[in-house]
């Protein structure tokens, strides 16, 4: 079973601003949009991030072959707890996902393509 790192063309985590991450996966084209999409439904981030389903904001952008995710940072950016300032290492996690086929219970929730 392929990983998501290995039908995105990159993956990159990010800060939006102290209180919030953000992870982009950009895919090479509309069938690995679509193959991503369906593997990383949001309640599949949230449990990976330990974070309720609720905070986490998806955004698929089907005309870039991107999907984003948004969800708060679990300790504000610079804090003596946080261990990752930048919010890179976050995207090393979702590469390592097998890119699980679409079936009922990995069907992406509450998205929609245009």
């Amino acid at each position: 079973m392929p990983r998501i790192g290995d039908i995105a063309t990159r993956i990159r985590a990010k800060n939006a601003g102290p209180f919030v991450l953000t992870i982009d996966i950009f895919c090479p084209d509309p069938a690995g949009f679509d193959t991503i999409c369906r593997a990383l439904p949001t309640t599949r981030i949230a449990a990976l991030f330990h974070q309720p389903r609720a905070e986490i904001r998806r955004f698929e952008l089907p005309a870039l072959n991107v999907l984003k995710f948004s969800l708060p940072r679990p300790v504000v950016q610079g804090s003596h707890n946080d261990r990752d300032m930048h919010a890179s290492g976050w995207a090393l996690l979702i590469s390592a996902l097998e890119a699980a086929p679409p079936t009922c219970e990995n069907a992406p929730d509450g998205a929609t393509r245009p």
